[in-house]
């Protein structure tokens, strides 16, 4: 494959044929069953067939399909075992994986970005792609100064293709809940929408990088590589090696799992404090486990913007909740209008809706897991409980929109982790408002 596919009928067409694929096979399903296998199986070899065609799929078109794709891969933690199993290897292909441009593309790219000069920057260049992601691809060179580095470029069509995947895939978003009922992904397309222009922006990225990087330059525990050179469409900046999270969830010791959820969960709550900013794209391909011990954090796309750092108020609600302050956290609910006036909510239906969610914060320590995720996404969406009858009552502010999905994010790779992290050590040190949850919300 070239570049992305950039005739909307090319793109549409390759995204019909997920319907009629699932058409098909529930056809088959009703002949097999009708030859005397059991519904159980027949189900099961049907979501792994769709899950299968589904993700070839996104992860062929890259642009929005494969964007989705790697958004739902830290949610994998949260579905039932038997849906999650049969397309979970699927899912880690996504996060670093798709159809390279050829090596004509990429000087094209790098002729329009630097110039047809661009050679003389590097004392070696590699045509082959080392990665590749949903609007581009990383290659590895060596500049002229002896330094590795990664060429960053964006495929040519990724913003038309981009908009027009994910204003399709919404229409088709019901194909999901064939793979796992209960799977809504209508609110997560439409902030992916909405963030699509930063994220084709690579001067945004590198301005994003250059402040992460000057943030914890020299730190022990996170390394984030500096930028050597940007253009709109392309980005270099230092090597990075390492091992890949998706490995580590794979087949890591459990202290390896334990390491890397930790430094996963200090950068979500540092961040903001050091840097201003949130990186919001928490999926595995973005992190690695350097040689010398540190989190190697790339890929700064999608952030949150975050000057003062996180919101008081969250931090102060997160506290009032953990110490089971019903009638303080339904007042703070109100203030910060995640229960809009005239909402009739209890404080009691308050602290049942958020009380198991805050597990981690209780102890020292907490040990993530798929099993306790699974648990608390079947509470929230079983449509005969309380706590959904409270949830579609919730109002979710915009500013707190990208900090809620960045949070259950990395929860879910945490989950995927296994690991045991001091998450509320964490929280005290670098959550406003959480150490000490009297005073004012602030913004």
């Amino acid at each position: 494959m070239s570049d992305i596919p950039q005739r909307r009928v090319a793109r549409t067409a390759k995204l019909a044929s997920l319907p009629l694929g699932v058409a098909g096979r529930a056809t088959v399903g009703l002949g097999r069953r009708m030859t005397g296998r059991s519904a159980e199986d027949v189900t099961a070899e049907l979501q792994a067939r769709t899950a299968e065609q589904l993700f070839t799929v996104l992860g062929e078109l890259k642009g929005g399909a494969m964007k989705l794709g790697q958004a739902l891969s830290v949610f994998e933690a949260a579905l039932p075992e038997d849906s999650a199993a049969p397309y979970r290897e699927a899912l880690t292909k996504l996060q670093e994986a798709a159809p390279p441009m050829p090596a004509a593309t990429v000087h094209k790219v790098l002729d329009e970005q630097f110039g047809r000069r661009w050679r003389e920057r590097f004392t070696h260049f590699d045509d082959v792609p080392a990665a590749a992601a949903s609007i581009g691809q990383v290659h590895r060179a060596v500049w002229s100064d002896g330094r590795e580095v990664a060429v960053k470029l964006q495929y040519p069509g990724a913003g038309p293709a981009l908009m027009a995947d994910l204003t399709q895939l919404t229409r088709l978003a019901w194909l999901f809940a064939r793979i796992s009922p209960g799977l809504d992904v209508k609110p997560l397309l439409a902030e992916l929408k909405e963030r699509v222009l930063e994220e084709l922006d690579y001067t945004l990225e590198a301005d994003a990088q250059r402040a992460f990087a000057a943030a914890y330059a020299d730190d022990e525990q996170i390394a984030i590589p500096r930028i050597v050179a940007s253009a709109p469409k392309a980005i270099i900046s230092e090597w990075m090696d390492g091992r890949q999270l998706s490995s580590i969830i794979a087949s890591g010791s459990q202290d390896d799992r334990d390491t890397a959820g930790s430094l996963m969960a200090l950068l979500h709550y540092s961040a903001p404090g050091r840097a201003g900013l949130l990186h919001a794209d928490p999926h595995p391909g973005n992190f690695r486990m350097l040689p010398d011990g540190r989190l190697g954090v790339v890929d700064f796309g999608a952030v949150a913007r975050l000057p003062g750092g996180y919101p008081v108020g969250l931090g102060r609600l997160t506290r009032l909740a953990v110490d089971g302050d019903a009638d303080g956290v339904l007042q703070v609910m109100r203030d910060l209008h995640f229960v809009r006036a005239g909402v009739k909510i209890t404080a009691d239906e308050a602290m049942n809706y958020l009380g198991p969610i805050l597990d981690p914060l209780r102890e020292p320590s907490f040990t993530f897991s798929r099993e306790w995720m699974r648990t608390q996404a079947a509470r929230l969406a079983d449509p005969r409980g309380e706590e959904a009858r409270v949830g579609r009552q919730l109002n979710l502010p915009p500013s707190y929109l990208l900090i809620h999905r960045v949070t259950l994010g990395s929860i879910g790779v945490l989950c995927q982790l296994g690991a045991t992290a001091p998450y509320r050590s964490l929280a005290e040190h670098w959550q406003p408002g959480f150490a000490h949850a009297s005073g004012e919300l602030g913004d």
